[in-house]
């Protein structure tokens, strides 16, 4: 890095993606059997989009203003319709919280090896691959037996192509959000954001020589609660953070699903702008796109409060097909019911800290909760060869992710049933907290013996 030290961002996110207000109100999902555009002109409505592949008959309708009680009540009488429902939108909250997610961090720096290391087809900070995370879900005890097989999708904000860690395990997924093959995160960012997060030519993310030795030692620059508001992810002017709240979420999980499973492929399916905002037909697009593309894994490191009979019915085609669910179960810190965490074909995911002690702000109650994994304090990779120190379920689901393609290694018949069999191996800790603490050897062991 030609004498440049990686830096750690100390992001405190809290991911889970919840739903919002009022968003497109004239607009639903609407699923058709025969001619659409009869349909539409019975009802007074507009055909917008098309979902296509195995999404075909859902359809994206608009009314002129309709009262949305109208249209439903229409939309529900005539045969032609199977299901409709209101084109909800779901996104990333700001840090915003009401009971303290996060203990107060030190100001100043805290330890963090800057050093490189070997790991599978890449090099990466020994941080990364060495912390005390992996150590909780006995992932080098794991990599004795497997290291990952098949595709994993995440159906997120994308994920930053160029950063040296994750380049090699990317595969071609696509970029709902602007309806192109790409899934770039940098792609909603503006001229004026885009030089600041990069680090050959912005001086807030670049150590010179003046300033490198001050890093020796294995330390780095830790931006923190009380030297930075980019843990403010409203407020920041350093990503805009008003405009770019979710900047970065995808690059995160995909290094949590890298960590855990070096060898799999990840293909970033691009439903969430970096704005945080999404559709719950682009959700349902991206998971009808995966399924048609033979993945194995889909990561939803997010969560929305009412039932949807579209990404419902989308999740159980999937799991017909063989698929593995995983989402993350939310951070309302609440016995709650999110989706699609709480749908008996996904696994849900909550937090805990690296003491297996349930976080503050995860969700839980075993009808939500499949297992738990770490969610506090995790480092993963960050845009722009950067990465990240962050909290919330929705980091904690990837290492679920990353753990069904560990299976896949050893046993390439795991579904979706079997992986959540296998995965039950885990260490007991109560605390509504499902099977308990995510153990990728005695699942991998497990795998073995099926």
């Amino acid at each position: 890095m030609a004498g440049r030290f990686q830096i750690l961002l100390r992001i405190a996110v809290l991911a889970a993606l919840t739903s919002c207000g009022a968003f497109a109100e004239n607009r639903y999902l609407v699923k058709v059997t025969g001619d659409v555009n009869g349909l539409a002109k019975r009802n007074g409505l507009k055909v917008l989009k098309a979902l296509g592949g195995s999404a075909d008959g859902l359809f994206v309708l608009a009314s002129n203003g309709m009262p949305a009680s109208d249209v439903l009540r229409s939309l529900a009488a005539d045969p032609a319709v199977s299901f409709a429902e209101p084109e909800r939108p779901v996104r990333l909250p700001g840090i915003k919280p009401s009971l303290p997610l996060i203990p107060p961090s030190p100001a100043g720096a805290t330890s963090f090896s800057s050093t490189l290391i070997h790991y599978y087809e890449t090099d990466a900070a020994s941080a990364y691959v060495n912390q005390p995370s992996a150590g909780v879900i006995k992932l080098t005890q794991a990599h004795s037996l497997a290291s990952g097989k098949g595709t994993v999708a995440t159906v997120d904000t994308g994920v930053d192509f160029a950063h040296s860690v994750l380049r090699g395990s990317l595969v071609p997924g696509w970029d709902f959000v602007h309806d192109a093959p790409l899934g770039q995160e940098l792609a909603d960012l503006n001229q004026e954001t885009t030089p600041i997060l990069d680090q050959e030519t912005t001086p807030i993310l670049d150590i010179d020589q003046e300033t490198t030795p001050i890093l020796d030692g294995g330390t780095a620059i830790i931006l923190t609660q009380e030297t930075t508001p980019i843990l403010d992810q409203e407020t920041t002017p350093i990503l805009d953070g008003r405009k770019y709240p979710a900047y970065g979420h995808g690059t995160m999980v995909a290094g949590l699903i890298h960590l855990v499973a070096p060898k799999a492929r990840i293909m970033p399916l691009r439903a969430f702008g970096a704005d945080g905002n999404a559709t719950i037909s682009q959700i349902v697009q991206a998971i009808y796109f995966a399924v048609d593309r033979h993945v194995d894994v889909i990561n939803m490191s997010f969560s929305v409060r009412e039932d949807s009979p579209a990404l419902h019915e989308a999740l159980d085609f999937a799991a017909s097909r063989g698929l593995i669910l995983v989402a993350s179960a939310g951070n309302d810190g609440q016995a709650t019911q999110v989706w699609p965490a709480a749908y008996t074909s996904v696994m849900g995911v909550g937090a805990t800290n690296d003491q297996m002690v349930r976080s503050l702000f995860s969700n839980y109650g075993d009808s939500l909760v499949s297992l738990a994994a770490p969610g506090e304090g995790v480092i993963t990779l960050y845009p722009g060869e950067h990465y990240a120190q962050v909290w919330g379920t929705s980091f904690s689901a990837p290492m679920v992710s990353g753990a069904a393609a560990l299976l896949l290694d050893v046993n390439t018949k795991t579904d979706e049933s079997s992986a959540a069999a296998d995965l039950a191996h885990a260490v007991p800790i109560g605390q509504e907290l499902g099977a308990g603490e995510l153990d990728l050897y005695q699942a991998v062991m497990a795998a073995t013996k099926r």
